[in-house]
Order: C-alpha cells, then sequence, then structure tokens
C-alpha cells in the first residue's frame, strides 16, 4: 500500500472546457512545491487507442517514450511538466473492454457472468491506480474525458466513486471543471448550467470537492457565494478561470486563485509557495519578443489545429528561446502548385513540412520542397516532409523522374521511400508502426550533431516507410547527406543538404519531446535559421533601395 494521493478531475455543461490545461497547470504547481506527480487520462470512447483516428477527428496522435499512441493531451502533460508519460497515463474504453473480454476468455472469472459493475469498473480502477502503486508519485492526477451526463463516461464516475470509498478520507478529491456563461442580452453570468451539472455528478454518488469556473468575466463574490451555496462546496472551492491569452498563462491565474493552496487542504498534505520562477521567465520571453518572423507550416490536416498541436506548441518554446514571436502561416499542401507556390511561399522565413499519411497533398508538399530548397529559405521536413524531401531531390537533382514512395504508390519502380523489411507482414493497423523511441547516432561535421550537442540521441518515431538504403550513395554523392541512422538497423533518421543555408529532415518527430523547460534543440535552430535569413533578406531589400 502506498500513500499516494489522487485527483479526479470531471467536465461538466459542454466539451472542449480544457481539462487538460487545468489538471496540468494544478500539476504544474503542485511539482513547484516538491512533489512528485503525474497525470493519466481516462478517454471514454471505444478505439483501443486514437491511432487509427484520423487527425480531423480527434486531433494528433500524440506518441510517448515506450511507444503508446495517446490523447494530445499528454503532450500538454510532458510540456507543462516535463516528465515523460505512458501507456500507463492514457486508458481508452476500448482498452478496458479488451483487457476484460482477454480475462473472461482466459477463463479468470471462473465462470461468472462478466458484468459493467464489477468487472469494467474494477478494470478502471486497476488502471487508475497502476501509477500510485509503483511507489514514483506522491500525487496522481487523473482526467477523465468527456462530459458528465454522457452514457460513455458512467462507467468511470462509477468507479471514481468506488474509489473515493476504497481510498479513505482526504486521499481523494474531485475536482469539477464547469462553464459560467455570460449572456450578454440580459448583462448576467448564468450559474445554473454548474447547478445542474453538479446535480448530475451528485445522482452518480459523487460530490464535487472543488469547482473550477470557466468564464469570460471575472465572477463577483455573490455570484461565487451563490455556486458554493448551491453546489455544496466552500466558498474557497469555487475557483475562477478566466479566459487567457495563452495556455501557459493558467498556471499563475490558478495559483491567484488558490487552486494549488485549496487542494492540498483537502488531501491533508503541507503547502509552500510553488517555486515558478524558470516557468515566469519563460512567459516573459514569450510575451516580449524583440522581433518576429513567419514560417510556414505545410500540412493536410491545417482545418483543425490540434492535427498540429504539439509542433505549435514547440514553435512557442523555441521563439521564446530566441526571444521572437513566431507567426505561423497554415498553408494546405492539396491546393499548392507550381502555379502558385512562389505566391505561397516566397515571403516566408522558413517552411515546415509536417507529417501525415496517405497519397493526398503529397505533390504539393513536393513542390513545396523544391521552391525552398532553390531559393535557400530554411526548411525542417518531418515523417512524411523528410520522405517528401527524399523524392524531390531523386526527381529534380538526380533526375530520377518516377522517383516515389510505395505508400502511394505499391508498384513504384524507383521507391527511394519503401515499406519497412518489418512492417511488410502486417496486417493489423492499430499500434503497429514503428512506435516509441529510438537510438539515432549523429555524424560527425553534420549540423544535426552540432544543434543537438550530441554524438547519439532517442527520438520518437511513428511511421511505416522509410529512405530507402539502395539509393543513399547516390543521394549523398549529389548533396543530400543521411547524417542521422540508426546504430542497429542503419534506417536512415536524418537527411541534410550541407550547401543549402538551413536545409533538414526528420523522420522521427521532434515536436513530441518539446517541453517549456526544455525546449526541442532542432526547433529552436530552425527559428533562429528563419531570423536570420529574414535579416538577410531585409539587409538585401535595403541595399536594392
Amino acid at each position: 500500500m502506498t500513500n499516494t494521493k489522487y485527483i479526479f478531475v470531471t467536465g461538466g455543461v459542454t466539451s472542449s472546457l480544457g481539462k487538460g490545461i487545468i489538471a496540468a497547470s494544478l500539476a504544474k504547481l503542485l511539482q513547484a512545491q516538491g512533489y512528485r506527480v503525474t497525470i493519466q487520462k481516462l478517454d471514454p470512447y471505444i478505439n483501443v487507442d486514437p491511432g487509427t483516428l484520423n487527425p480531423y477527428e480527434h486531433g494528433e496522435c500524440y506518441v510517448t517514450e515506450d511507444g503508446a499512441e495517446t490523447d494530445l493531451d499528454l503532450g500538454h502533460y510532458e510540456r507543462f511538466l516535463n516528465v515523460p508519460t505512458s501507456q500507463a497515463n492514457n486508458v481508452t474504453t476500448g482498452r478496458i473492454y479488451q483487457s476484460v473480454i482477454q480475462k473472461e476468455r482466459r477463463g479468470e472469472f471462473l465462470g461468472k457472468t462478466v458484468q459493467v459493475v464489477p468487472h469494467i469498473t474494477d478494470e478502471i480502477k486497476r488502471r487508475v491506480q497502476l501509477l500510485g502503486q509503483s511507489g514514483d508519485y506522491d500525487i496522481v492526477i487523473t482526467e477523465i474525458g468527456g462530459t458528465v451526463g454522457d452514457i460513455e463516461s458512467l462507467p468511470y464516475i462509477e468507479a471514481v466513486r468506488q474509489l473515493r470509498w476504497d481510498l479513505g478520507d482526504n486521499n481523494g478529491i474531485v475536482i469539477h471543471l464547469t462553464l459560467i456563461p455570460f449572456l450578454s442580452a440580459a448583462g448576467e453570468l448564468k450559474t445554473k448550467p454548474t447547478q445542474h451539472s453538479v446535480k448530475t455528478l451528485m445522482e452518480s454518488g459523487i460530490q464535487a470537492d472543488i469547482l473550477v469556473c470557466r468564464t469570460e468575466h471575472d465572477l463577483p463574490k455573490d455570484i461565487r457565494r451563490k455556486l458554493a451555496k448551491f453546489c455544496n462546496v466552500t466558498e474557497e472551492s469555487v475557483i475562477q478561470s478566466i479566459d487567457a491569452s495563452t495556455i501557459y498563462d493558467v498556471p499563475n491565474l490558478m495559483l491567484k486563485e488558490g487552486l494549488d493552496k485549496v487542494v492540498l487542504d483537502k488531501l491533508d498534505l503541507e503547502c509552500s509557495n510553488p517555486d515558478i520562477t524558470r516557468w515566469n521567465a519563460f512567459l516573459t520571453r514569450h510575451k516580449n519578443p524583440k522581433s518576429e518572423v513567419t514560417i510556414g507550416l505545410i500540412g493536410k490536416y491545417v482545418e483543425l489545429q490540434d492535427s498540429y498541436k504539439s509542433i505549435l506548441e514547440a514553435f512557442i518554446h523555441a521563439g521564446a528561446t530566441n526571444e521572437v514571436k513566431v507567426n505561423i502561416e497554415s498553408i494546405h499542401s492539396e491546393y499548392l502548385n507550381s502555379d502558385n507556390i512562389k505566391l505561397k511561399l516566397s515571403h516566408l522565413d522558413g517552411v515546415l513540412v509536417a507529417p501525415g499519411f496517405g497519397e493526398r497533398g503529397i505533390e504539393g508538399k513536393i513542390d513545396a520542397v523544391k521552391f525552398v530548397r532553390e531559393n535557400n529559405i530554411p526548411f525542417l521536413g518531418i515523417c512524411l516532409g523528410m520522405q517528401m524531401a527524399v523524392i524531390e531531390f531523386a526527381r529534380n537533382v538526380l533526375k530520377i523522374k518516377d522517383a516515389g514512395s510505395t505508400e502511394m504508390d505499391p508498384e513504384s519502380t524507383n521507391a527511394v521511400i519503401d515499406l519497412m523489411e518489418e512492417q511488410k507482414s502486417i496486417t493489423d493497423k492499430g499500434g503497429t508502426m514503428r512506435l516509441g523511441a529510438w537510438a539515432c547516432d549523429l555524424k560527425l561535421g553534420s549540423r544535426v550533431r552540432d544543434i543537438y550537442k550530441a554524438e547519439s540521441i532517442m527520438e520518437r518515431h511513428r511511421h511505416r516507410y522509410e529512405f530507402n538504403g539502395d539509393y543513399k550513395d547516390q543521394m549523398e554523392e549529389a548533396g543530400m547527406l543521411a547524417t542521422g541512422l540508426n546504430p542497429k538497423t542503419g534506417l536512415v533518421e536524418i537527411v541534410e543538404i550541407p550547401n543549402h543555408p538551413w536545409f533538414v529532415g526528420v523522420q522521427y518527430h521532434p515536436e513530441y519531446k518539446s517541453t517549456v523547460a526544455n525546449p526541442h534543440p532542432l526547433f529552436v535552430a530552425f527559428v533562429k535559421a528563419a531570423v536570420k535569413y529574414k535579416s538577410k533578406q531585409k539587409g538585401v531589400s535595403m541595399a536594392q533601395n
């Protein structure tokens, strides 16, 4: 038995209130007081994981060090806490049912009828407590996806009700995130939706200990008192979460509201002043840039910004490090072609070609790579973006006009990008890609070795296709060097063009490892290159005038 404390975060009234950001902000404050904290996400959908979901459905699929395909909220957890998450930090209904059914098939229930209560709820409870029982954490925060009252969330709510009883007093509390809408016609903040949400939670047997109220306007004292009275919480347990200009403001807002103090008091733990000096130094740089650059993000899912959430956040971290504001211009690759490419890209200070899957929009990505390569614009290609850089180079420098990828054309005669050997016998799509952290040796004298200041690195992957080693010598002779290799397989992880001001393509996903405390060096260097490029272009323009 460990002394781990548990905090459960539920949501009411509407979705997308920001439970993940509140959980991460609270965790940051508790961590800053010396507590060992982790966060997990319980997702009520039946998919085993989000790995097979279209980014338009669920935003980006975040990958952990141990190769778990998880909800994008785990990215927020890592960016705020600077602590790696794992498979245990994301649980879905699909995974719960899969586990219970497998146990039933093995006969572990001794012939009993398998039911939602107790078998499904017991499995949920077991998963929730796995992290706490490791002895690595003082506090485990569990975010429950969805909204209270949803049918699919009911087993999770029941599991929390049972867990609070199991854990005993002062060992488990519930924070309920809710909405206080402002009716402009009446000029009033309305508490009734929150009252109904709390009532729904109570009908499931759970009394919220703390209310965190999302609002566009400050909550006056009389509103807070009303909420406390009708929702059975103390006045200091009504926490205002007002709209912020950036998610990185939220820890300070929660500190000001005293959320950490109320939580620690209810958990019977000591409270001190959290040291968030380093966090606030980042915020100061982020909010007071000395200049700005514009970087084009070329992708297939740009209509939904959550599709590239980790990339966008990595640019914020790198921008603060360089003391510049990074303006991101989202460009849909499907609508890029040789006729409009100059108009779309010539004003940019850098171009990132984003990850993705499938054939749609790839020719636009290839055209974009060609333009930035020929015009010396800083370039970073990630996963599919790196592969498109290889195809473009093969077509336009090596003159292999039919160079392609077997992902888009299984019959390609010049597949410079090909299916990985170990993938050729795999038929299931879920959880079968090359996933998680893999080693990469960096070539002496390369740009990336200088950037990383290391001989070898570990980066996270999510792909099935790879650089075809049969073309490596040809590529290198023509000027595209393989500067990062897997030490065991020889798989090409990084390509760069030395005679270009800044041209790097990586097979892995550096954005997954960028945090507030440790901005990713590749993004930092890319933004620095964009600043240098802009300065040079400005100098050329002034000279011409």
